[in-house]
């Protein structure tokens, strides 16, 4: 009864951590990566967007070396899956960012299919700085140093080298002195004078040419008819546009423009319709705006019967008409007389 009976373990049983394990579900049996491995984002391997093939392929891409092919027919010859479905996965990894690819044309003209792989689209790629490249140092060998035990050697006297023994070589005749050349110190000038520096010329600014108004256009014969009416049509247009109310010295002044377009066979009414027309508002000087419009807007003189009637025709010769003396009807000759039913009678007649 003095045997001591041992019920339960000393310890927990191998293999069982502090850590509560899933009941279902995945679990993870890691083990530390020391060499041949690869850094995947979650971003990538749990993409919702993605496909199996997709997402695969992206890993097969980031974990080979930079320069290899990874051509549509070379990654078809490595996986089972179609040229179809690789080329479908590929362009889902264009869409999302992790892959791009681009036509080069090399300098030798040949044209190539550049492709960069991102393992995090739309972050920012790292600048790598070239550390400068430095020579390995030769060893520095150390001072060598004499064991105590054994003796260092001597040094070695230095060799005698024989003397050099001088020829009997005639020294050269020593050259005259080349003459030097005397120069003539130059002599003082008399000291010039500072100029002063010339005066800046100023221009002034251009200024802007103020043409004269174009004179106000003058009758051929200023008669009493044609002064008093042009007066008393100046006069009258206050009646027809209160801001016109013009003073005596401009109905003075304006008269003979206004006669110049009554000589030229222009209606009152159409004088008085051409200065009143439009008024700008405020007018501020009607003088000044009558005379302006006397001056632009003067009609020419009409034509008369002979400019309105049509050029003759190269080589057609027309007959003028003439009026009949007798029966006062028009007939075509170069004299005037009778026509040609009157001449008939009168030789009837006769």
């Amino acid at each position: 009864m003095d045997t001591q009976q041992v019920i339960a373990p000393p310890c927990a049983p191998p293999g069982t951590t502090g850590e509560t394990k899933p009941s279902s579900g995945v679990i993870h049996v890691n083990f530390r990566h020391t060499a041949g491995f690869t850094v995947v984002g979650n971003h990538l391997s749990q993409h919702r967007g993605l496909s199996l093939v997709a997402i695969g392929l992206a890993v097969h891409i980031q974990s080979l070396p930079a320069g290899a092919k990874i051509g549509i027919k070379r990654l078809a010859e490595r996986f089972p899956e179609s040229e179809t479905r690789i080329a479908a996965a590929l362009r889902e990894l264009e869409a999302t960012g992790y892959l791009h690819r681009s036509r080069v044309r090399l300098p030798c003209g040949r044209i190539v299919t550049r492709t960069l792989s991102y393992n995090q689209p739309g972050a920012d790629a790292p600048t790598a700085t070239p550390r400068p490249q430095t020579r390995p140092r030769r060893p520095v060998p150390a001072p060598h140093t004499a064991r105590p035990s054994e003796p260092s050697p001597a040094p070695e006297p230095p060799r005698e080298l024989p003397e050099p023994v001088a020829a009997d070589v005639p020294d050269p005749a020593p050259k005259p002195p080349a003459p030097r050349p005397v120069t003539t110190p130059p002599e003082p000038g008399p000291a010039p004078h500072a100029q002063p520096a010339p005066a800046p010329v100023l221009v002034p600014p251009p200024t802007a040419r103020i043409t004269p108004p174009p004179p106000l256009p003058q009758p051929q014969a200023l008669t009493q008819e044609l002064q008093r009416a042009a007066s008393a049509l100046l006069a009258d247009l206050r009646r027809h546009a209160p801001q016109l109310a013009l003073s005596e010295q401009d109905v003075n002044t304006l008269t003979p423009g206004v006669a110049a377009w009554l000589e030229r066979d222009a209606h009152p009414d159409t004088i008085r319709h051409a200065l009143t027309h439009d008024l700008p508002v405020p007018l501020r000087h009607p003088a000044k705006l009558l005379r302006h419009r006397i001056t632009t807007l003067l009609p020419p003189p009409l034509p008369g019967a002979h400019d309105l009637a049509p050029p003759p025709r190269p080589g057609v010769i027309v007959i003028p008409l003439q009026n009949c003396d007798r029966c006062d009807r028009a007939f075509r000759s170069r004299h005037p007389g009778h026509c040609r039913d009157c001449r008939a009678e009168a030789q009837a007649a006769a």
